[in-house]
């Protein structure tokens, strides 16, 4: 597993992180989430041993950060923040420079190689120097070098950063995929992208853990669990049914979007009021486009959590 104990990062008076301690392991993919300045690329680095620790210790697979550095990064997949390379090299000399430094041999080597032309798509621009590459290409040759040699565990610093959705696509599926016998750590301030990958969020602010759960448990912590929303065919229909839903018992503020004729119905706490509004659709004649029982928000549980 990926475990950290009490891991902290103090620069002079700036307290970066403060007492992180979590563990990671096989089959789980955790999304490390937190705003801009939290402390999540420093964690990153901390864990991937390229920062030392002000105190606290990581270890990857079994083997501490400082006192066994070579066995702990040879077991770790890295994708740094930025996915640094050398500019000068082709895509196809990076690879093979890579795949020198994780000592692949044979066979092995040209597999490993292929699977990561392959899957991540990077047929076109082999003999292309790496600073004539798009930001996506980029990103893509910076996940190749991370799982090259089939690493147990990976750490991926916003591995989806400029790719276009497609792309976005095909990497989620890759790390789905990846996910199933590997430990792998996310930092992400991309919302969606925990819904789509993760098993796991740990949310940091100000240095510090504020949150350790499921996406979906996360999720239920906010206003809009068990929400319902409606969008109606006829705007005109929108005052009366915000005043019709407003009256519904259990129903404790309702919120309209003019722009799309769309009404959101927020319970009580602990409410159940799906049953109610889907009777008073059909009781009062509504016409709907849609209706939908909302699981919770997890961009507004992060505002909240993080503010």
């Amino acid at each position: 597993m990926i475990k950290t104990e009490h891991l902290t990062k103090h620069y002079d008076a700036l307290i970066a992180v403060e007492d992180v301690s979590f563990q990671v392991g096989p089959g789980e993919v955790l999304g490390f989430l937190g705003p801009n300045g939290a402390g999540k690329t420093t964690t990153m680095r901390m864990i991937a041993g390229f920062v030392t620790p002000t105190s606290g210790r990581a270890s990857i697979c079994g083997h501490d950060v400082d006192d066994e550095p070579l066995a702990a990064k040879a077991a770790l997949g890295y994708l740094p923040e930025g996915a640094p390379s050398y500019g000068e090299m082709t895509v196809r000399h990076f690879l093979d420079f890579i795949a020198d430094l994780r000592a692949l041999h044979g066979a092995q080597r040209s597999a490993r190689l292929n699977h990561v032309i392959e899957h991540l798509q990077l047929q076109s621009v082999l003999e292309q120097t790496i600073d004539t590459l798009s930001k996506g290409f980029r990103r893509r040759v910076g996940l190749a070098q991370a799982i090259v040699h089939d690493p147990p565990a990976l750490i991926l610093d916003e591995p989806t950063d400029g790719l276009d959705p497609n792309q976005k696509h095909e990497v989620r599926s890759l790390i789905n995929a990846m996910a199933r016998d590997k430990i792998i750590i996310i930092s992400t301030h991309i919302l969606e992208e925990v819904e789509a990958v993760c098993t796991r969020a740990i949310i940091i602010a100000r240095g510090r853990i504020v949150a350790d759960d499921t996406p979906a448990h996360l999720a239920a912590r906010s206003r809009y669990h068990n929400a319902v929303s409606m969008q109606l065919e006829q705007p005109a229909q929108l005052a009366a049914a915000r005043a019709a839903l407003g009256a519904v018992p259990g129903v404790t503020e309702v919120e309209v979007s003019e722009r799309d004729a769309r009404l959101t119905a927020l319970p009580k706490a602990g409410a159940t009021i799906l049953p109610a509004v889907s009777e008073l659709a059909a009781r009062t004649g509504l016409q709907l486009k849609e209706l939908h029982l909302e699981s919770g928000r997890l961009d507004e549980v992060f505002r909240t959590i993080t503010a």
